[in-house]
This record gives C-alpha cells, sequence and structure tokens, in this order.
C-alpha cells in the first residue's frame, strides 16, 4: 500500500544531520520511493510503500522530536482508473 507521508519540519538542519549520520533509519518491509521539499525547507511529501503501517509508526518514532507527520493513503492515477473503469 502506498502513502503520502507530509513532514513539517521543526528543524531542516538537524534532519539532515541526522539523515547524514543515520540515513533513513526505516525498519525492513518499508519502502522509499521519492520525495519533494518546499522551497522554504519547513515541509516535505514523501511517497512511502508497506503492507504493515506499523512499520511507518516506527519509523516516525526515529523522527518525530525533529519533524510532525500526517500519513494519507493513496493510490496511484493508473490505480483509480481501473477502479473507474470498473464502476461506470
Amino acid at each position: 500500500m502506498l502513502y503520502m507521508v507530509i513532514e513539517r519540519f521543526k528543524d531542516a538542519p538537524a534532519i539532515y544531520q541526522r539523515f547524514r549520520e543515520k540515513g533513513r533509519m526505516m525498519p525492513d518491509g518499508l519502502g522509499y520511493l521519492s520525495s519533494w521539499v518546499a522551497h522554504d525547507l519547513k515541509t516535505c511529501w514523501q511517497v512511502m510503500e508497506t503492507e504493515e503501517f506499523v512499520l511507518l509508526e516506527r519509523w516516525i518514532d526515529n523522527w518525530k522530536d525533529l519533524m510532525d507527520f500526517e500519513i494519507v493513503p493513496v493510490r496511484t492515477s493508473a490505480e483509480v482508473v481501473q477502479m473507474m473503469k470498473q464502476k461506470l
């Protein structure tokens, strides 16, 4: 399942320092697909993939002191097109 993870940075330099030292710190079974960061370095949007939501929660525990999170389950546009074909 895909998730849009919206991160609101509290301290961008500290986030990137930890990332440089420790990497993403993701548990096995959680996949990072892509991300975009706002020009003002206050928000990051990431697409993550996992079949176990608890893995997202474990990953967030490693970062919640430096950012706030919003998690939104998402589908690809292609998946939605197929869903709509079946309903129309």
